[in-house]
């Protein structure tokens, strides 16, 4: 049997199983509704599967929800633990770099 992933995963899990149940429709009506297999989705509401991006689209769609409100709030803090948790201000302080690279000038106007 699966583990829990993180509290992310559940949290998302219980958003998209409170939005089903709003509209009061079954778990086999709403992964139908967004081409999934219903076990899929099972697993998804309850927080032990770690669905992509383009599923959270799938379902967000047939929930006629903006996928924002399917993540809002969501960060690394509800990740399980890693070992190392690097960002890019650690790295860009490691490489000793003062401040972000430019931007590329604009293209010049020919003719």
């Amino acid at each position: 049997m699966s583990s829990v992933l993180s509290a992310a995963a559940l949290e998302l899990g219980a958003r998209i199983r409170d939005e089903r149940l709003r509209f009061a429709i079954s778990q086999m009506e709403l992964a139908d509704l967004a081409a999934l297999h219903f076990t899929n989705l099972g697993k998804i509401e309850r927080g032990q599967a770690n669905p992509s991006l383009h599923t959270i689209l799938r379902i967000a769609a047939a929930l006629n929800l903006d996928p924002s409100v399917l993540v809002d709030g969501l960060t690394a803090d509800h990740l399980p633990e890693r070992a190392r948790r690097v960002t890019v201000a650690d790295l860009v302080r490691a490489q000793g770099s003062p401040s972000r690279p430019s931007a590329p000038p604009p293209p010049e106007k020919t003719g």
